[in-house]
């Protein structure tokens, strides 16, 4: 078994690349007890190191995601495979809503082939891919320019937005959870996700199998507010049939087994 301090250094490194856990994922990881894992993560948060949440734990001080470069570089087939089976949703001329985040960046990649999209987004990298397509227009929010991932944030990017109407809104996430729904590392970012949804016909929230499980500090949506859920494995049954009960649906890259 490992002496705690060992532990204690996997959290850490657990937390760094998923930017959050739950106590289920950490005590099957480290191979000891929900108990154990409760009370490392007690003892790491008395000395600073992490905020515990419903379920799990985060980093401190907003920086419990990943740098967007790190993220980038995460997992890049799945997530290509991820943003083909999300642009296969998508239509030629559609109006469409799409947040800032390295799962939407590539799938803004993917996007390219079709044509005549009406997008609006608050991810200037996400713009500047989808300019190229050909007959696409673009409308990027106004606001202070993040300089993390080039997103834009803010009251200006959401009255910006509350102007359009579009069909589908396509959101990254920071993590899924099949009691909490889908979460954000930064109420900024959940506010953008929000006012998404309200303004369009439908949500399609693009995931990987990393987000499952996991926590976020800030609330986005429940389960009846998504009509598709796309990833690159199957996510938990319970979260499949809460979907399937909403009347949504769910699009994996790997069969169900």
């Amino acid at each position: 078994m490992m002496h705690k301090n060992q532990r204690y250094m996997a959290i850490m490194r657990a937390l760094e690349l998923a930017g959050s856990c739950s106590v289920m994922d950490l005590a099957s990881r480290l191979a000891v007890s929900d108990e154990t894992v409760r009370r490392d993560i007690k003892a790491l948060e008395a000395q600073g190191q992490v905020i515990r949440v419903h379920g799990g734990v985060v980093l401190p001080g907003g920086s419990a995601e990943a740098d967007f470069r790190k993220r980038m570089n995460q997992q890049p087939e799945e997530k290509r495979a991820l943003a083909a089976l999300a642009a296969a949703q998508v239509r030629n001329g559609d109006t469409l809503m799409i947040d800032s985040g390295s799962t939407t960046a590539y799938l803004a990649q993917a996007l390219l082939g079709h044509r005549d999209l009406f997008v609006i987004t608050n991810g200037t990298e996400i713009a500047r891919t989808l300019v190229r397509g050909t007959g696409n227009r673009v409308h990027v929010t106004g606001g202070e320019v993040r300089s993390d991932d080039n997103g834009i944030f803010g009251e200006t990017a959401i009255s910006f937005m509350r102007q359009f109407r579009a069909r589908l809104a396509i959101l990254s996430i920071g993590a899924v959870h099949a009691k909490s729904g889908f979460m954000n590392f930064h109420l900024q970012e959940a506010e953008i996700a929000r006012c998404m949804i309200e303004q369009s016909l439908g949500t399609m929230v693009v995931a990987d199998h990393t987000k499952f499980s996991n926590l976020a500090p800030v609330a986005v949506c429940g389960f009846a507010t998504v009509s598709t859920l796309v990833c690159d494995r199957p996510p938990p049954a319970e979260m499949v049939r809460q979907i399937a009960e909403n009347d949504g649906i769910v699009l994996s890259c790997e069969p169900t087994t």
